[in-house]
């Protein structure tokens, strides 16, 4: 059953995943990468949405050849499926094996919005 946060986020979520898909189309990988980040960011508290963006990150390596990104995805992934419903997230993490996956980093405004109203029911 998806609860109503994930629900509400789903829009916010989809929409940097379009956005990615395009970039993807334009031939333009890192800004593909931007957007999916920006989906991890949005929906990272959803376990449904944290999960989904990690395998499109997955997939992403894989097409692009990224081994480190491929291996960091893969534990990513796995932390997301165990640990998310339990609130062990760290907030604004972009979610790429760039970065800890334990760091907590800084929400841009427009995230942080859509964040809030996907918890406030808008």
């Amino acid at each position: 059953m998806v609860n109503s946060f994930s629900k509400n986020v789903a829009p916010f979520v989809v929409t940097e995943i379009d956005l990615a898909l395009k970039a993807r189309c334009a031939g333009n990988i890192d800004l593909e990468f931007t957007h999916l980040e920006n989906a991890h960011v949005i929906g990272q508290e959803s376990t449904f949405w944290h999960v989904k963006v990690h395998i499109l990150m997955l997939q992403w390596a894989a097409r692009n050849s990224r081994v480190g990104e491929f291996l960091g995805q893969v534990a990513r992934i796995i932390g997301a499926a165990t640990k998310t419903a339990f609130g062990l997230v760290p907030k604004g993490n972009t979610g790429g094996a760039n970065v800890s996956p334990f760091k907590v980093m800084p929400i841009k405004p427009e995230h942080q919005a859509a964040i809030s109203r996907a918890k406030a029911g808008a």
